[in-house]
């Protein structure tokens, strides 16, 4: 592949990822979007998703290849725990579909669909933050100290303002199936439902690069070989 196809494929892959970002977040404004766009929304984030996997499907192929060290062992497990949440979540959103995909009706009447797809969407919320997480400290790169410190602070500090918002909002509920629908303010205005998934999906974003910088630490404690 020359170097401007290499550059190609970078770049429609982060513009596929970016859409996949902002997919996310209008999926969790549900009480928001209304239902017939919650759907649609749904049925664009699973065709993204679709490419997604298409654009990576070299991670794919080299998934029995070459040594797993901790981060390519904890980013391949958190990857692979994202897709089949996504695909449990596309699965029991559409056959509650009225809307998108009527046709799905013969799995309707299960009494599992609602809360699993309730419950699956927000493990696949918590996965998607530690997934993104877990790339940022290499798409950062090396820094100065100083400057590695105010990002982690600041980060710090917006994630634990999600993690409020996170705990408050009763997401934990929705995640270990406590409950069999959320229960969401429909009073309150777009722009601040976005921003506060913004906030609680920046948690999990922040402590995904903890965990990748833990991981990397790990690589270079004295006696160990492991390559990334």
């Amino acid at each position: 592949m020359s170097s401007m196809q290499s550059i190609k494929r970078d770049g429609l892959r982060k513009f596929v990822d970016v859409c996949m970002l902002i997919l996310l977040l209008c999926l969790m404004s549900y009480q928001v979007t209304g239902e017939e766009k919650h759907e649609w929304t749904g049925i664009l984030m699973t065709l993204t998703v679709i490419v997604h996997q298409i654009l990576n499907r070299r991670w794919y192929a080299a998934l029995f290849k070459g040594k797993y060290n901790t981060y390519r062992s904890v980013t391949t497990a958190v990857n692979l725990l994202l897709l089949t949440s996504m695909l449990v979540t596309a699965f029991c959103g559409m056959s509650m579909s009225e809307y998108a995909v009527p046709f799905l009706y013969w799995v309707r009447g299960l009494i599992y669909v609602r809360p699993t797809h309730l419950a699956v969407s927000h493990w696949s919320f918590v996965l998607m933050g530690l997934h993104l997480g877990l790339h940022v400290p290499l798409m950062l790169g090396r820094m100065q100290d100083k400057t590695r410190t105010v990002l982690t602070a600041v980060g710090a500090a917006l994630g634990s303002v999600g993690l409020w918002l996170f705990l408050r909002n009763g997401m934990p509920n929705s995640l270990f199936f406590r409950v069999p629908f959320a229960f969401l303010d429909y009073e309150k205005a777009f722009w601040l439902v976005f921003l506060e998934n913004a906030l609680m999906l920046g948690t999990w974003v922040f402590l995904g690069a903890e965990l990748a910088v833990l991981c990397m630490k790990r690589k270079r404690k004295p006696g160990r070989s492991e390559k990334l």
